[in-house]
């Protein structure tokens, strides 16, 4: 049985990494999306369904775990083109501020970090809902979504395409599918 009810919900929980993903999309060549996610990251949440203003996250994403399904592109964004993963092995997201915009939608505002770079990020958040699940734990679930423009951060390799335009977008749209656990 799923619940929406935020005010039982108050509490620590803990991001399970295996049943969420953070992700993002970026326009490849003018023409079409390369989607990606982050494998290994961890964070934290704390509910406040009294008062959704006092509610926070915390996620540290480890960047040698980007993903796009091609080996060779996904060294490219770990060298020192992108990411520079072995100087910068961490982006965070810390919350500054929450906010109920009603329903079962809300607005969380943090610092992202890239590249030593902090800059804010907004996420539009959707509670998809909390359950018990088969081993006891209780669950709550989140999606939500953003955009940013990489060069905020630092991250302007590109290349000029012959017919005009780049190969890598500027606009890069985030994802997340966001399980937690209920901190015991």
């Amino acid at each position: 049985m799923t619940s929406t009810d935020l005010t039982a919900l108050t509490g620590d929980y803990t991001i399970d990494p295996s049943h969420s993903t953070i992700g993002f999309t970026v326009r490849h060549a003018m023409v079409t999306n390369v989607k990606g996610k982050f494998d290994e990251f961890s964070g934290s949440l704390h509910l406040d369904g009294s008062d959704p203003s006092k509610s926070t996250a915390s996620i540290d994403v480890k960047m040698d775990s980007i993903d796009t399904g091609a080996p060779d592109r996904d060294g490219h964004l770990k060298s020192a083109d992108f990411f520079k993963t072995d100087e910068f092995p961490t982006m965070t997201f810390r919350s500054t501020k929450a906010e109920a915009l009603g329903d079962e939608d809300y607005r969380i505002t943090g610092d992202l970090t890239i590249l030593g770079t902090t800059k804010p990020l907004t996420i539009d958040l959707e509670f998809n809902g909390a359950a018990k699940d088969p081993f006891g734990n209780e669950r709550v679930g989140f999606e939500g979504k953003a955009e940013i423009k990489r060069s905020e951060w630092g991250l302007t390799w590109n290349a000029a395409l012959e017919t005009g335009g780049v190969l890598v977008s500027d606009k890069i749209k985030l994802h997340f599918d966001i399980s937690a656990i209920k901190n015991a």
